[in-house]
C-alpha cells in the first residue's frame, strides 16, 4: 500500500496502518544511523520514530514521506552529536565526522559487520557530506527530497553531492595507501564507480 495511504488511515485511527508505516521506516532509520554513532543505534532510531509518531500531523505533502522522515532522523541525529560534542552552530557538521564521534571505527565496523574501506570513507567526511551521499544513494532520495532533507536548495544539493563524492575518493585513496589512481585495483574501481555516479 502507497505510504500516503497508510499515512491518511493511521491518521483517522488506524493502528494497523500505523504500524506498517513505522515498520517500512525501522529499517531505514537503522541504516541510517548505523554507520555514524557507536552503541546508540537503537535508541536514536526509537527516538526518531517516537518524533515521527508525535509529528506526523505536520507532513504538509510539500515532498515525499520518506524525505519528511528522513529529515526528522537528521534532526534526531544533530541533536545527539549536540548533546555529546557540544556543537553549537549547525555549521559545525561541516566540520565533524563520525570518525570524530567515534574513538574506536574498528570496534564499530566490527559490530555491525561492516569492515570495508568504503564504509570508513564515508566515516572520515564531514557529517552533512556523508548524510547526503548516503541518501541520496541508499535511501534513494531525489534532489528535492534531499533539499527538505538538508533544509538547503537544491543547487547546493548536487554541489554537496560532488563535494562529498571527491572527499569518499580522498579517503578511499589515503585508507588503501594510494599514490595514484591507476594502482587501485578492480574492488576499489567498482566502489569508486558507485560512489561517483549520479
Amino acid at each position: 500500500m502507497d505510504e500516503l495511504d497508510l499515512l491518511e488511515r493511521w491518521r483517522n485511527g488506524d493502528k494497523l496502518a500505523e504500524d506498517q508505516l513505522l515498520r517500512r521506516y525501522f529499517d531505514v532509520f537503522y541504516r541510517f544511523f548505523a554507520n555514524k554513532v557507536s552503541g546508540d543505534v537503537d535508541d536514536l532510531v526509537q527516538q526518531t520514530i517516537t518524533a515521527l509518531v508525535k509529528s506526523r500531523d505536520n507532513f504538509e505533502r510539500r515532498s515525499s514521506f520518506r524525505a519528511y522522515a528522513l529529515s526528522i532522523a537528521r534532526f534526531q541525529l544533530y541533536e545527539f552529536v549536540r548533546a555529546r560534542k557540544r556543537v553549537s552552530s549547525l555549521f559545525e557538521y561541516d566540520s565533524i565526522s563520525a570518525f570524530d564521534l567515534s574513538p574506536s571505527p574498528s570496534a564499530l565496523a566490527a559490530e555491525y559487520h561492516q569492515n570495508t574501506l568504503l564504509l570508513e570513507a564515508l566515516r572520515r567526511i564531514p557529517l552533512s557530506f556523508q548524510v547526503a551521499l548516503e541518501l541520496h544513494y541508499w535511501e534513494e532520495l531525489s534532489g528535492p527530497e534531499l533539499a527538505e532533507v538538508l533544509g538547503v536548495p537544491v543547487d547546493t544539493v548536487y554541489s554537496r553531492l560532488r563535494k562529498a563524492r571527491a572527499l569518499v575518493k580522498e579517503q578511499l585513496s589515503a585508507l588503501a595507501g594510494l599514490a595514484a589512481p591507476q594502482r587501485q585495483s578492480a574492488r576499489w574501481d567498482h566502489e569508486l564507480r558507485l560512489v561517483s555516479r549520479r
